[in-house]
């Protein structure tokens, strides 16, 4: 078993980005927590803190090209209706996300993982 590193990845097995970036993660030999946030959902709570960390919109933590964001493309949402979204559709969730005690990535591109690990 590796190094625990505090290391948690919000993380899609079937996303190569998502994938990719464990893989990095492990060949570190550090064994993070993973959380398969499309089986477990995400709460807003959580949601809001990886905004707050990533210093982003609400928005752009949406992956506009899924069939389910289609409907809301062309509308104005409030933060509030981009929380309830990804709590109703985790699938919408851009990721990976990394969460370690050095900060919190976006794993688009994988390779952004080495900034935190």
């Amino acid at each position: 078993m590796g190094i625990m590193k505090n290391i948690l990845i919000y993380h899609n097995p079937k996303c190569s980005k998502s994938r990719k970036t464990l893989e990095y993660i492990k060949e570190k030999n550090i064994e993070p927590i993973i959380k398969l946030y499309l089986q477990e959902g995400m709460t807003k709570e959580v949601l809001k803190n990886i905004v707050k960390m990533l210093g982003i919109k609400p928005i752009e933590l949406i992956r506009e090209q899924e069939e389910e964001f289609q409907v809301y493309r062309n509308k104005h949402l409030g933060d509030e209706e981009v929380f309830n979204l990804l709590v109703k559709y985790p699938k919408l969730m851009q990721r990976p996300i990394v969460v370690s005690d050095r900060g919190v990535i976006l794993g688009r591109p994988p390779e952004n993982v080495f900034d935190i690990i």
